[in-house]
């Protein structure tokens, strides 16, 4: 399994203009460890469309869509999926982190 060190939660609506931009510099980074959650909030520009390429494109993009309900519920189901990933990883994380029994 690859170690993760951290997540970076984006959401997305309708942010074609600029999201070619900001997903670039994610990828471009020399730091290689993370994973990028894009959610896609309902939008109904390319922005989407954009995600799915960059996700499909590299594996450290995970894309959720979900229909719109706003910035604090987009990165709500980021830090959800994040959550997921350290409870199907058991305590070990936690341990590791301070919050384990």
């Amino acid at each position: 399994m690859e170690r993760i060190n951290f997540f970076v939660i984006i959401p997305i609506y309708n942010v074609e203009k600029y999201l070619k931009t900001c997903l670039d510099s994610v990828l471009n980074q020399s730091y290689r460890n993370f994973k990028a959650i894009l959610i896609n909030d309902g939008s109904t520009d390319k922005s989407g469309e954009i995600a799915e390429i960059y996700a499909k494109k590299d594996e450290r993009f995970i894309l959720i869509n979900q229909a719109n309900g706003g910035l604090s519920l987009a990165r709500n189901a980021g830090i959800e999926y994040v959550a997921k990933i350290f409870n199907q990883a058991g305590n070990n994380i936690a341990n590791k982190w301070g919050g384990g029994n």
